[in-house]
């Protein structure tokens, strides 16, 4: 029998037979597995012994890996040590030296400076373009690879994923999708036709902001490519953070359901503000709701450095997703480094705010944020 996505994801850890029967997987917190003797060294290079060091590989990790696969529906997953770490060994496992990547031009700041900044140096061609024009006009001879997000940072452009799909098969090139803000539990990209998704499980896969960590799922032959770059590069995850990280999916269904309420209402909340100029909130992106993230443009009618001086109990910080509800400022932090004319042709503004809506009252969030946009108001 399937089970629901609720289900799938309070049981993310798999009954065992054997050793102790724990109802959670235990932190297996050890750099290295022991061996009896030389001839069991043999058997974990012939595939009969899964654990020899936890850089190679720890059931911790595994467990992670295996759990937000199933959730997206995928055949494969690993967890690495970070989103960005994820995005990486991902992008290694399709692309090589003087092959050429497509990319949404309107993705997380971190990741435009990896293909930007970094993927070249490997010798790696990476063109950024509006994936909302004609995707298919920009694919060269050499390109392997379309990369977007599912729901764009900062600004919530919804990608259209069947339409990416379909254009990357027609080409017969692959598609990676970074689907952190929707999370399986609004979108499951690989069931759409993605080869890769990837998750910083920094975000709402943890839920609770202690934890750094990232995971890729997707075609087992990328994945298992992906593992092996993770290997050789270090950028495995530690197994504790793996094991707070499992814990945290099993309340994901329940802290997304909550989230995905609240920002709904706030978005409609601060549209009616006049110290703001624009709301961005998807309009659909699942009957499930349309993600967590509010954003807010008060550059003509606000002063934002009032704004983010009036926010009481309401954090500022550099990031988003945990069950607190935070504010962030792209331009100043996530998208800092982009060029001048790209933030401008994007819309990213000195008066642009990115809200990440928390699981408290509703009319709690509400109340603060209106405050703080009353003294913000020019």
């Amino acid at each position: 029998m399937e089970h629901g996505f609720d289900t799938k994801s309070v049981h993310v850890t798999r009954k065992k037979e054997e050793g102790v029967p724990t109802k959670v997987t235990p932190i297996h917190q050890t750099s290295a597995f022991t061996f009896k003797n030389l001839e069991d060294i043999e058997r974990f290079y012939s595939g009969e012994r899964e654990y020899l060091y936890t850089r190679v590989g720890n059931p911790n990790t595994d467990e992670l890996g295996n759990a937000v696969a199933n959730l997206e529906a995928a055949p494969a997953g690993i967890a690495t040590s970070s989103g960005l770490s994820a995005i990486l060994v991902g992008i290694l496992s399709i692309a090589k030296t003087d092959d050429h990547i497509l990319a949404s031009e309107d993705l997380y700041g971190g990741t435009y400076e990896l293909l930007a900044n970094e993927l070249t140096s490997f010798g790696i061609e990476v063109s950024f373009v509006s994936f909302e024009s004609d995707i298919e006009s920009e694919i060269k001879d050499n390109t392997v690879l379309l990369y977007t997000e599912s729901i764009t940072n900062p600004l919530l452009r919804v990608e259209n994923l069947e339409q990416v799909t379909q254009i990357a098969k027609k080409h017969q090139i692959k598609t990676m999708i970074d689907n952190t803000f929707a999370t399986p539990y609004l979108v499951q990209p690989y069931s759409l036709g993605v080869n890769l998704v990837v998750h910083s499980a920094t975000k709402y896969l943890g839920g609770h902001s202690d934890i750094t960590a990232g995971v890729l799922v997707g075609d087992e032959d990328l994945v298992t490519k992906a593992k092996t770059k993770c290997v050789n590069f270090g950028t495995n995850l530690s197994p504790f953070e793996a094991w707070l990280t499992v814990r945290g999916l099993k309340t994901l269904s329940v802290r997304m359901e909550r989230h995905v309420q609240n920002a709904a209402k706030l978005a409609s909340a601060l549209a009616k503000h006049p110290a703001v100029d624009k709301v961005y909130f998807p309009e659909y992106v699942s009957e499930k709701g349309n993600g967590a993230i509010v954003t807010i443009d008060i550059t003509n009618n606000g002063i934002v450095e009032t704004f983010f001086e009036s926010l009481d109990w309401i954090k500022i910080v550099a990031t988003l997703a945990g069950v607190e509800t935070t504010v962030s400022y792209p331009i100043g932090t996530s998208h800092r480094n982009l060029p001048k004319e790209s933030q401008q042709a994007l819309g990213i503004t000195k008066g642009l705010v990115r809200i990440s809506v928390g699981i408290e009252d509703i009319e709690d969030i509400i109340h603060t944020l209106i405050n703080a946009l009353n003294n913000a108001k020019k």
